[in-house]
């Protein structure tokens, strides 16, 4: 018997879309939540890039600036327990779904809005995108080489780390506040906050040390040689994360350099034991450093392209990555849930549907009649 996921009996209606939003309800939809999103059929051409996070849900087309679309979603709302909504400040309150209107009539929703910068704040109705909140937040300023210009990461960090990742968390927060006062809550989430948040060990050090911390030149950043990216023979790169002494001891030791490791952190010394460990990396190949090191206890990680990532066998045996049928027939992979939980753990369990392909069905379960679903597509009403 498949074990059900910890939110199974959740319902989520989700408002939003592209990435920060659709992800945080592709994690509850993994675990268990009945989820519903919600979209204008105007952006079914936008839909593709990113449908791969709609797995495990729903989808449904419903035009919200018309007055019958507000009250199919308020008569939704009665009975949904999440609701995630991802447009600027002020225009749920426009469109009438916003959370004081909801809440009159679901004391015991959970609504959650997620924004680049904030119900408040003087930035709250600018435009933006990852990078530019990455930006605000003084993260995009330490990415990149030394001495040359911030470095735009190749994957979204504020969408999903600063973004879909807290909401996720602000979500199970309220639900568990909600079994002691039986009240739901308003979750402001903005991707720019939680990105500076991951500034904590940053903040740290630059206090510790009483200076700021420099692109690729700090403790945790290509300064020392323990904490570093060497180039191998064949041009690929090995990371070393040697921070506590015993492990660059041990790389130490593996080199026969014993001297450097009472200077693991002298600055005097540091550009030597670089140069030294940057030469050993170049002699040999990245698949024969993977060999060598593999039984030596000393922080290091072959840098692997997604790709490779994605076809290895780590991840492969821990199920993060899954290999599912389309709706064509196609084969193809999608990243598994990183959650491991022994009595309800998540799944995949549906590839994800075509835009608008269950409105009728959602419609019907939430009490429409088959003739008046015929008379709002009519209508354009979804």
């Amino acid at each position: 018997m498949t074990k059900k996921g910890a939110l199974d009996g959740i319902v989520v209606l989700d408002m939003s879309r592209l990435l920060p939003g659709p992800f945080c309800s592709m994690v509850l939809a993994d675990h268990g939540a009945r989820v519903i999103a919600i979209e204008d059929k105007r952006f079914a051409g936008e839909f593709g890039l990113t449908s791969t996070i709609y797995r495990n849900k729903e989808h449904i087309s419903l035009n919200l600036k018309s007055e019958a679309g507000r009250e199919i979603f308020l008569s939704m709302a009665r009975k949904a327990d999440i609701i995630i909504e991802q447009f600027r400040p002020g225009v749920v309150q426009r469109l009438g779904v916003d959370y004081d209107s909801i809440v009159k009539i679901n004391p015991k929703i959970i609504y959650c809005s997620i924004t680049g910068y904030g119900q408040t704040g003087p930035y709250r109705d600018i435009a933006g995108h990852d990078v530019n909140y990455l930006s605000v937040a003084g993260v995009l300023d330490l990415i990149g080489v030394k001495d040359g210009s911030p470095c735009i990461p190749g994957f979204q960090i504020a969408d999903i780390a600063g973004g879909g990742m807290y909401a996720i968390i602000g979500i199970l927060m309220a639900l568990h506040a909600r079994e002691k006062t039986g009240k739901g809550q308003y979750i402001d989430i903005s991707m720019t906050d939680g990105s500076a948040s991951l500034l904590a060990l940053v903040l740290s050090i630059s206090q510790a040390f009483g200076q700021p911390l420099k692109r690729s030149d700090s403790l945790l950043s290509h300064r020392y040689a323990c904490y570093n990216v060497y180039e191998t023979a064949d041009s690929r790169y090995i990371t070393i994360g040697a921070v506590e002494n015993r492990f660059w001891k041990n790389l130490c030791d593996y080199f026969n350099v014993p001297e450097f490791t009472s200077l693991q952190y002298d600055d005097s010394r540091r550009q030597e034991m670089i140069n030294f460990m940057s030469e050993q990396f170049k002699k040999k190949t990245l698949s024969q450093w993977e060999k060598e090191l593999f039984p030596l206890d000393i922080c290091w990680g072959a840098v692997k392209t997604y790709e490779e990532a994605l076809a290895s066998s780590l991840l492969k045996e821990r199920e993060m990555v899954i290999e599912m049928t389309n709706n064509d027939g196609r084969k193809l992979l999608v990243l598994g849930t990183p959650l491991k939980m022994s009595d309800t753990p998540g799944s995949v369990r549906t590839w994800p549907p075509d835009f608008g392909e269950n409105t009728k069905q959602v419609l019907m379960d939430f009490g429409y009649s088959d003739e008046q679903i015929q008379v709002f597509s009519a209508k354009g009403i979804i």
